[in-house]
Protein backbone atom coordinates (compact mmCIF):
# COMPACT_ATOMS: atom_id res chain seq x y z
CA UNK A 1 0.00 0.00 0.00
CA UNK A 2 1.28 3.42 -0.95
CA UNK A 3 2.61 5.64 1.80
CA UNK A 4 1.55 8.98 0.30
CA UNK A 5 -1.71 10.00 -1.39
CA UNK A 6 -2.04 12.45 -4.30
CA UNK A 7 -5.16 14.09 -5.75
CA UNK A 8 -4.71 15.29 -9.33
CA UNK A 9 -6.65 18.02 -11.20
CA UNK A 10 -7.00 18.11 -15.01
CA UNK A 11 -9.31 19.76 -17.54
CA UNK A 12 -11.75 18.16 -19.96
CA UNK A 13 -9.17 17.93 -22.76
CA UNK A 14 -6.52 16.03 -20.80
CA UNK A 15 -9.26 13.80 -19.34
CA UNK A 16 -10.06 12.68 -22.88
CA UNK A 17 -13.63 13.98 -22.69
CA UNK A 18 -13.33 16.51 -25.52
CA UNK A 19 -12.14 19.95 -26.59
CA UNK A 20 -14.00 23.27 -26.71
CA UNK A 21 -17.33 21.51 -27.27
CA UNK A 22 -16.96 19.94 -23.80
CA UNK A 23 -15.38 22.90 -22.02
CA UNK A 24 -18.55 23.58 -20.04
CA UNK A 25 -18.64 20.30 -18.08
CA UNK A 26 -19.13 20.62 -14.34
CA UNK A 27 -16.57 19.34 -11.81
CA UNK A 28 -16.47 15.57 -11.38
CA UNK A 29 -14.17 13.20 -9.54
CA UNK A 30 -12.91 9.80 -10.66
CA UNK A 31 -11.15 7.25 -8.54
CA UNK A 32 -7.51 6.67 -9.46
CA UNK A 33 -5.46 7.86 -12.44
CA UNK A 34 -6.74 9.61 -15.57
CA UNK A 35 -4.82 10.93 -18.61
CA UNK A 36 -1.44 12.51 -17.82
CA UNK A 37 -1.70 11.15 -14.28
CA UNK A 38 -0.52 7.81 -15.67
CA UNK A 39 2.93 9.18 -16.49
CA UNK A 40 3.05 11.10 -13.20
CA UNK A 41 2.17 8.01 -11.15
CA UNK A 42 4.82 5.94 -12.91
CA UNK A 43 7.46 8.62 -12.29
CA UNK A 44 6.55 8.89 -8.59
CA UNK A 45 6.93 5.18 -7.89
CA UNK A 46 5.18 2.71 -5.61
CA UNK A 47 5.25 4.80 -2.43
CA UNK A 48 2.94 7.41 -4.03
CA UNK A 49 -0.61 6.83 -5.25
CA UNK A 50 -2.91 9.13 -7.20
CA UNK A 51 -6.07 8.20 -5.31
CA UNK A 52 -8.42 10.46 -7.28
CA UNK A 53 -8.57 12.74 -10.31
CA UNK A 54 -10.76 15.84 -10.33
CA UNK A 55 -11.93 17.04 -13.76
CA UNK A 56 -13.56 20.32 -14.76
CA UNK A 57 -14.24 22.08 -18.07
CA UNK A 58 -12.18 25.23 -18.64
CA UNK A 59 -15.19 27.35 -19.61
CA UNK A 60 -17.28 26.13 -16.68
CA UNK A 61 -14.51 26.96 -14.24
CA UNK A 62 -13.90 30.43 -15.70
CA UNK A 63 -17.59 31.31 -15.74
CA UNK A 64 -18.39 29.85 -12.29
CA UNK A 65 -15.18 30.68 -10.44
CA UNK A 66 -16.44 30.65 -6.85
CA UNK A 67 -18.85 27.74 -7.22
CA UNK A 68 -16.34 25.58 -9.08
CA UNK A 69 -13.58 26.33 -6.59
CA UNK A 70 -15.79 25.50 -3.59
CA UNK A 71 -16.95 22.26 -5.20
CA UNK A 72 -13.45 21.10 -6.10
CA UNK A 73 -12.02 21.94 -2.68
CA UNK A 74 -14.71 19.74 -1.09
CA UNK A 75 -13.86 16.94 -3.52
CA UNK A 76 -10.18 17.16 -2.58
CA UNK A 77 -10.95 17.33 1.15
CA UNK A 78 -12.74 13.97 1.02
CA UNK A 79 -9.52 12.12 0.09
CA UNK A 80 -7.21 13.84 2.63
CA UNK A 81 -4.22 13.79 0.25
CA UNK A 82 -0.63 14.51 1.25
CA UNK A 83 -0.13 16.63 -1.89
CA UNK A 84 -2.50 18.21 -4.43
CA UNK A 85 -1.24 18.50 -8.03
CA UNK A 86 -2.86 20.44 -10.88
CA UNK A 87 -1.89 20.16 -14.53
CA UNK A 88 0.58 20.56 -16.16
CA UNK A 89 -1.24 23.34 -18.05
CA UNK A 90 1.66 24.23 -20.39
CA UNK A 91 0.53 27.35 -22.35
CA UNK A 92 -3.24 26.80 -22.07
CA UNK A 93 -4.39 30.08 -20.48
CA UNK A 94 -7.80 29.16 -19.04
CA UNK A 95 -6.43 25.85 -17.78
CA UNK A 96 -3.45 27.58 -16.19
CA UNK A 97 -5.63 30.11 -14.38
CA UNK A 98 -7.86 27.28 -13.13
CA UNK A 99 -4.85 25.29 -11.86
CA UNK A 100 -3.49 28.33 -10.01
CA UNK A 101 -6.87 29.26 -8.54
CA UNK A 102 -7.56 25.76 -7.25
CA UNK A 103 -4.04 25.25 -5.88
CA UNK A 104 -4.22 28.48 -3.94
CA UNK A 105 -7.65 27.59 -2.52
CA UNK A 106 -6.62 24.05 -1.52
CA UNK A 107 -3.48 25.30 0.21
CA UNK A 108 -5.27 28.11 2.06
CA UNK A 109 -8.41 26.21 3.07
CA UNK A 110 -7.11 22.67 3.62
CA UNK A 111 -3.47 23.29 4.52
CA UNK A 112 -2.33 20.74 1.94
CA UNK A 113 0.90 21.28 -0.07
CA UNK A 114 0.11 22.08 -3.71
CA UNK A 115 1.95 22.08 -7.02
CA UNK A 116 1.19 22.99 -10.61
CA UNK A 117 3.26 23.38 -13.79
CA UNK A 118 2.95 25.95 -16.57
CA UNK A 119 4.81 27.67 -19.40
CA UNK A 120 6.28 31.07 -18.58
CA UNK A 121 3.81 32.96 -20.83
CA UNK A 122 0.74 31.29 -19.33
CA UNK A 123 -1.30 34.01 -17.53
CA UNK A 124 -1.58 31.69 -14.55
CA UNK A 125 2.13 32.14 -13.86
CA UNK A 126 1.93 35.92 -13.38
CA UNK A 127 -1.26 35.59 -11.37
CA UNK A 128 -0.21 32.86 -8.94
CA UNK A 129 3.60 32.64 -8.81
CA UNK A 130 3.63 34.39 -5.42
CA UNK A 131 1.00 32.05 -4.00
CA UNK A 132 2.04 28.58 -5.18
CA UNK A 133 5.02 26.74 -6.63
CA UNK A 134 4.68 26.51 -10.41
CA UNK A 135 7.11 24.19 -12.19
CA UNK A 136 8.55 25.45 -15.48
CA UNK A 137 7.35 23.67 -18.63
CA UNK A 138 7.56 24.18 -22.38
CA UNK A 139 4.65 25.62 -24.34
CA UNK A 140 3.08 22.27 -25.28
CA UNK A 141 2.38 18.79 -23.89
CA UNK A 142 5.32 17.50 -25.92
CA UNK A 143 7.60 18.88 -23.16
CA UNK A 144 6.02 16.84 -20.36
CA UNK A 145 9.00 14.45 -20.16
CA UNK A 146 11.26 17.31 -19.07
CA UNK A 147 8.74 18.58 -16.54
CA UNK A 148 7.96 15.25 -14.87
CA UNK A 149 11.30 14.75 -13.04
CA UNK A 150 11.04 18.26 -11.60
CA UNK A 151 7.42 17.74 -10.55
CA UNK A 152 8.08 14.36 -8.94
CA UNK A 153 11.08 15.69 -7.02
CA UNK A 154 9.02 18.54 -5.58
CA UNK A 155 6.00 16.33 -4.84
CA UNK A 156 8.22 13.98 -2.83
CA UNK A 157 9.77 16.87 -0.91
CA UNK A 158 6.32 18.28 -0.13
CA UNK A 159 4.98 14.91 1.01
CA UNK A 160 7.93 14.21 3.31
CA UNK A 161 8.40 17.78 4.53
CA UNK A 162 11.90 18.02 3.08
CA UNK A 163 13.29 21.53 2.49
CA UNK A 164 12.57 23.04 -0.93
CA UNK A 165 15.37 25.21 -2.30
CA UNK A 166 15.30 28.21 -4.63
CA UNK A 167 13.69 28.31 -8.09
CA UNK A 168 16.97 28.01 -10.00
CA UNK A 169 17.90 24.87 -8.09
CA UNK A 170 14.48 23.19 -8.09
CA UNK A 171 13.19 24.27 -11.51
CA UNK A 172 10.13 26.36 -10.71
CA UNK A 173 9.18 29.93 -11.62
CA UNK A 174 10.64 32.78 -9.57
CA UNK A 175 8.25 33.71 -6.74
CA UNK A 176 9.81 36.94 -5.52
CA UNK A 177 10.38 35.47 -2.06
CA UNK A 178 13.64 36.32 -0.27
CA UNK A 179 15.21 33.86 2.13
CA UNK A 180 18.08 34.63 4.48
CA UNK A 181 21.16 32.42 4.26
CA UNK A 182 24.83 32.53 5.29
CA UNK A 183 27.11 33.18 2.30
CA UNK A 184 30.75 32.16 2.21
CA UNK A 185 31.81 35.68 1.19
CA UNK A 186 30.48 38.94 2.57
CA UNK A 187 28.45 41.32 0.41
CA UNK A 188 31.25 43.80 -0.29
CA UNK A 189 33.47 41.09 -1.76
CA UNK A 190 30.66 39.65 -3.86
CA UNK A 191 29.86 43.14 -5.14
CA UNK A 192 33.49 43.73 -6.20
CA UNK A 193 33.55 40.38 -7.99
CA UNK A 194 30.32 41.16 -9.82
CA UNK A 195 31.55 44.62 -10.80
CA UNK A 196 34.82 43.19 -12.11
CA UNK A 197 32.99 40.59 -14.20
CA UNK A 198 30.60 43.22 -15.52
CA UNK A 199 33.49 45.48 -16.57
CA UNK A 200 35.10 42.56 -18.39
CA UNK A 201 31.85 41.67 -20.12
CA UNK A 202 31.68 38.30 -18.35
CA UNK A 203 28.60 36.49 -17.09
CA UNK A 204 27.65 37.12 -13.47
CA UNK A 205 24.71 36.41 -11.19
CA UNK A 206 23.29 39.30 -9.21
CA UNK A 207 22.17 38.95 -5.59
CA UNK A 208 19.15 41.15 -6.28
CA UNK A 209 17.44 40.62 -9.66
CA UNK A 210 15.35 43.62 -10.66
CA UNK A 211 11.93 43.32 -12.34
CA UNK A 212 11.86 43.85 -16.07
CA UNK A 213 9.23 46.13 -17.57
CA UNK A 214 8.43 46.76 -21.20
CA UNK A 215 9.21 50.26 -22.39
CA UNK A 216 7.00 51.22 -25.29
CA UNK A 217 7.72 54.31 -27.35
CA UNK A 218 4.63 56.54 -27.58
CA UNK A 219 3.09 56.65 -31.04
CA UNK A 220 3.47 59.83 -33.05
CA UNK A 221 0.47 62.18 -32.86
CA UNK A 222 -2.13 61.97 -35.62
CA UNK A 223 -1.16 64.53 -38.25
CA UNK A 224 -4.59 65.07 -39.80
CA UNK A 225 -7.40 64.17 -37.40
CA UNK A 226 -10.13 65.32 -39.80
CA UNK A 227 -9.17 62.57 -42.24
CA UNK A 228 -8.15 59.94 -39.66
CA UNK A 229 -9.69 56.50 -39.27
CA UNK A 230 -10.34 55.73 -35.60
CA UNK A 231 -11.16 52.59 -33.60
CA UNK A 232 -12.44 51.85 -30.09
CA UNK A 233 -10.69 49.32 -27.84
CA UNK A 234 -11.88 48.76 -24.27
CA UNK A 235 -11.08 46.70 -21.19
CA UNK A 236 -14.55 47.49 -19.83
CA UNK A 237 -16.11 44.14 -20.73
CA UNK A 238 -18.73 45.35 -23.24
CA UNK A 239 -20.00 42.33 -25.19
CA UNK A 240 -23.09 41.36 -27.20
CA UNK A 241 -25.94 40.18 -24.99
CA UNK A 242 -25.31 36.56 -24.04
CA UNK A 243 -21.51 36.92 -24.19
CA UNK A 244 -21.16 34.62 -27.23
CA UNK A 245 -17.37 34.20 -26.89
CA UNK A 246 -17.53 33.49 -23.14
CA UNK A 247 -15.06 36.24 -22.19
CA UNK A 248 -14.30 35.91 -18.49
CA UNK A 249 -15.50 38.59 -16.04
CA UNK A 250 -12.00 38.58 -14.53
CA UNK A 251 -8.66 36.92 -15.32
CA UNK A 252 -9.50 37.24 -19.02
CA UNK A 253 -7.79 34.81 -21.38
CA UNK A 254 -9.50 36.12 -24.53
CA UNK A 255 -10.90 39.22 -26.19
CA UNK A 256 -13.73 39.83 -28.66
CA UNK A 257 -14.21 41.83 -31.85
CA UNK A 258 -17.79 42.94 -32.52
CA UNK A 259 -19.49 44.85 -35.31
CA UNK A 260 -20.98 48.33 -34.88
CA UNK A 261 -21.63 48.77 -38.59
CA UNK A 262 -24.78 50.81 -39.27
CA UNK A 263 -25.29 51.61 -35.57
CA UNK A 264 -25.65 55.15 -34.21
CA UNK A 265 -25.48 54.08 -30.55
CA UNK A 266 -24.88 51.06 -28.32
CA UNK A 267 -28.30 49.62 -27.47
CA UNK A 268 -28.77 47.98 -24.03
CA UNK A 269 -30.88 45.36 -25.84
CA UNK A 270 -27.91 44.30 -27.96
CA UNK A 271 -24.95 44.94 -25.64
CA UNK A 272 -24.12 44.47 -21.98
CA UNK A 273 -21.03 44.28 -19.74
CA UNK A 274 -19.64 41.17 -18.06
CA UNK A 275 -16.85 43.01 -16.20
CA UNK A 276 -16.36 41.92 -12.60
CA UNK A 277 -14.48 44.95 -11.29
CA UNK A 278 -17.00 47.80 -11.12
CA UNK A 279 -20.69 48.51 -10.47
CA UNK A 280 -22.22 47.52 -13.80
CA UNK A 281 -25.79 48.76 -13.39
CA UNK A 282 -25.30 52.11 -15.16
CA UNK A 283 -23.37 50.56 -18.05
CA UNK A 284 -25.96 47.80 -18.50
CA UNK A 285 -28.58 50.54 -18.89
CA UNK A 286 -26.35 52.55 -21.23
CA UNK A 287 -23.37 50.71 -22.83
CA UNK A 288 -22.35 54.01 -24.49
CA UNK A 289 -20.77 54.96 -21.14
CA UNK A 290 -17.93 52.54 -21.95
CA UNK A 291 -18.06 52.36 -25.76
CA UNK A 292 -19.14 55.96 -26.58
CA UNK A 293 -20.60 55.15 -29.99
CA UNK A 294 -23.35 57.77 -29.71
CA UNK A 295 -20.90 60.65 -29.28
CA UNK A 296 -18.43 59.28 -31.82
CA UNK A 297 -21.13 59.04 -34.49
CA UNK A 298 -22.04 62.70 -33.87
CA UNK A 299 -18.40 63.74 -34.15
CA UNK A 300 -18.02 61.62 -37.29
CA UNK A 301 -21.02 63.35 -38.92
CA UNK A 302 -19.68 66.75 -37.90
CA UNK A 303 -16.38 65.98 -39.63
CA UNK A 304 -14.27 66.17 -36.47
CA UNK A 305 -12.47 63.00 -37.64
CA UNK A 306 -12.51 60.98 -40.85
CA UNK A 307 -14.33 57.75 -40.04
CA UNK A 308 -14.93 55.17 -37.35
CA UNK A 309 -13.90 51.58 -38.07
CA UNK A 310 -16.95 49.27 -38.19
CA UNK A 311 -16.05 47.18 -35.11
CA UNK A 312 -14.76 47.53 -31.56
CA UNK A 313 -12.36 45.28 -29.59
CA UNK A 314 -13.11 44.35 -25.99
CA UNK A 315 -11.93 42.33 -22.99
CA UNK A 316 -11.94 42.66 -19.19
CA UNK A 317 -9.05 44.12 -17.23
CA UNK A 318 -9.73 42.81 -13.72
CA UNK A 319 -6.94 40.43 -12.72
CA UNK A 320 -5.89 39.89 -16.32
CA UNK A 321 -2.25 38.83 -16.49
CA UNK A 322 0.18 41.16 -18.22
CA UNK A 323 1.20 38.31 -20.51
CA UNK A 324 -2.39 37.93 -21.71
CA UNK A 325 -2.81 41.68 -22.08
CA UNK A 326 0.36 41.91 -24.18
CA UNK A 327 -0.89 39.09 -26.41
CA UNK A 328 -4.27 40.80 -26.87
CA UNK A 329 -2.55 44.09 -27.66
CA UNK A 330 -0.28 42.55 -30.28
CA UNK A 331 -3.13 40.75 -32.03
CA UNK A 332 -5.51 43.72 -31.92
CA UNK A 333 -2.74 46.07 -33.04
CA UNK A 334 -1.94 43.88 -36.04
CA UNK A 335 -5.59 43.89 -37.09
CA UNK A 336 -5.86 47.65 -36.76
CA UNK A 337 -2.72 48.19 -38.83
CA UNK A 338 -4.07 45.88 -41.56
CA UNK A 339 -7.31 47.90 -41.58
CA UNK A 340 -5.33 51.17 -41.92
CA UNK A 341 -6.55 52.60 -38.60
CA UNK A 342 -4.78 55.84 -37.70
CA UNK A 343 -5.70 56.11 -34.03
CA UNK A 344 -7.29 54.21 -31.15
CA UNK A 345 -9.56 55.43 -28.38
CA UNK A 346 -8.66 53.17 -25.45
CA UNK A 347 -11.60 53.30 -23.04
CA UNK A 348 -11.08 52.34 -19.41
CA UNK A 349 -13.62 52.28 -16.60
Amino acid sequence: MATYKIVHYINQFFAGIGGEEKADIMPEVREGVVGPGTALAKALGEEYEIVATVICGDNYFGENLDTATDTIVEMVKKYEPDVFVAGPAFNAGRYGVACGTICKAVEERLGIPVLTAEYEENPGVDMFRKDVIIVKTGDSAATIRKALPVMTSLIKKMATGEEIYGPDIEGYHERGIRVNYFAEERASERAIQMLTKKMKGEEFETDLPMPKFDRVEPAAPIKDIQHAKLAVVTSGGIVPTGNPDHIESSNATKYGVYSIEGMDAMSPKDFTTIHGGYDRQFVMENPNLVVPLDVLREMEKDGEFGELVNYFCTTTGTGTATGSAAKFGNEIGKRLVEDHVDGVILVST
